[in-house]
């Protein structure tokens, strides 16, 4: 025999007294066991409470009391939940694929059902992304109406398909690796149901690629000599270092990381000994990966920096000098004179080069030039001296000429006096000597004693015409 031995109040209480009723009516017609008044089933009699009976026109009625109720109470619940059951189980599901873009251009999201002559209603588009992690209703297309934006406008979504063609498909410009995600579009149709298709949008986003030149100086130990960097990929770019016949004397790393939105940056580092040796040597820094379309190389020069080292001024011609020096950045030149400002019309100065316009005594002086960059400064040195002795001897042979002539005349006129003649001869030659031999020592003093002031030079005498005589520094 069965009784109901647990009262819950989970049930409606005419639903549970109704069901009592019923197990009492079909199962226990001579029973004489009662409700009590807390409405359990109790075997203690009760004054006042009717037997069940088993009676075929009581059952009856008990069967379509019970009926009444739960069509009145139930029925518009079970219909609306066997509505949404019916619509998921006639849903048919199709999976388009997936459509990859690079950042900022156009994708195609294409969507269409074939082979039905069901009417189509709607056609309704929901996507899942980056931006909109939750599945979101962002389009709706119906017949003879322009497509509707459900959650705010986007101009970037275009409607290609046609309706009456069963064509939903759409294009997307401009985008954005926040447009990732899954793309849903759904066919309403009667009186089949919905149909739906699934796209996988994937969006790769090349990198950001450069080359830093760490600025090493001159030394003896390994430094960083430059970074080669693949920023924000997606899929990660593979970047390495072709370094030629540098071989073993440099070395590469490459360290990469990722972001929370699945981009990568990798960065590869070139080390070595800073050397002038190594200094101008070419390398290649190559970036490649499904990120880039093509594999994209980026030329480097490594850079040795250093200050000038030691200063020569050589020789272009008679009166033409130049500062050579070797420096990494290259240096800048100027040229000044001791104690003294250049004098434009007989001086030309053009970077490294020094000209001398006017070869007069006046340039006599002590020259410098100063090489100069960013990590030092180096100086050398040009004495210059006119020989102006040298001039007075030209200019007294043209004297002892002239001098000659009003000679002959003379002796024409005294009627060849041969003791005038030599009295005229010892006079002139013992001029001469004297004007020749006080000039040059005047002349040697003076550059002996200009030269005091030219330290550390290399002396180079020349020969030269126009009365000249150079020092100069290698």
């Amino acid at each position: 025999m069965i009784y109901i031995l647990h009262c819950s109040s989970f049930f409606h209480p005419f639903v549970l007294n109704l069901s009592r009723s019923i197990w009492l009516a079909i199962w226990m017609p001579d029973t004489t066991q009662y409700w009590n008044l807390e409405g359990c089933f109790s075997s203690q009699s009760h004054p006042g409470i009717t037997r069940a009976k088993s009676e075929e026109n009581k059952l009856r009625v008990v069967f379509f009391m019970l009926l009444r109720e739960f069509m009145s109470r139930y029925f518009p619940t079970i219909i609306c939940r066997l509505t949404i059951i019916s619509a998921l189980l006639l849903t048919r599901e199709t999976n388009s694929g997936s459509v990859t873009v690079v950042q900022g251009g156009t994708a195609i999201l294409p969507c269409q059902i074939i082979h039905t002559d069901d009417d189509l209603t709607q056609i309704t588009w929901q996507r899942t992304t980056r931006e909109k992690p939750h599945n979101d209703n962002f389009i709706t297309i119906q017949p003879r109406e322009e497509p509707r934006f459900v959650n705010g406008h986007d101009d970037r979504f275009k409607y290609i398909g046609n309706f009456n063609n069963k064509i939903g498909t759409l294009q997307l410009s401009s985008v954005a690796l926040k447009d990732e995600g899954r793309y849903t579009c759904i066919f309403t149709l009667f009186p089949s149901g919905n149909q739906k298709t699934e796209i996988l949008l994937i969006v790769i986003v090349p990198p950001f690629t450069s080359v830093k030149d760490n600025l090493p100086t001159l030394g003896t130990e390994e430094v960083l000599f430059a970074t080669c960097t693949a920023a924000g990929s997606k899929p990660p770019a593979e970047v390495r270092w072709l370094t030629g016949a540098l071989g073993d004397k440099v070395r590469t790393t490459t360290i990469s990381t990722q972001y929370d939105n699945d981009t990568t940056t990798t960065v590869s580092s070139l080390f070595g000994v800073p050397t002038r040796e190594i200094n101008g040597h070419q390398v290649q820094c190559v970036i490649s990966g499904d990120s880039l379309t093509k594999e994209e190389t980026l030329p480097f020069t490594i850079q040795i920096y250093f200050s000038p080292t030691e200063v020569n001024i050589s020789v272009i011609s008679e009166d033409s000098f130049e500062c050579v020096t070797e420096a990494n950045p290259n240096a800048n030149f100027t040229w000044s004179r001791s104690g003294q400002s250049f004098m434009q019309s007989a001086v030309k100065e053009e970077g490294a080069k020094l000209q001398l316009l006017s070869l007069t005594a006046y340039l006599n002086g002590l020259y410098q030039c100063e090489a100069a960059n960013s990590y030092g400064i180096k100086h050398g040195q040009l004495y210059v001296h006119v020989a102006s002795g040298a001039c007075s001897a030209v200019w007294a042979l043209v004297g002892v000429l002239f001098f000659l002539n009003v000679a002959v005349a003379a002796v024409w006129y005294l009627d060849k006096s041969r003791q005038l003649q030599r009295y005229f001869k010892h006079t002139h030659t013992h001029t001469h000597t004297h004007t020749h031999t006080h000039t040059h020592t005047h002349t040697q003093t003076q550059f002996d004693r200009s030269l005091k002031n030219c330290v550390n030079c290399s002396v180079i005498s020349l020969k030269i015409p126009n009365c000249i005589c150079r020092k100069v520094q290698h």
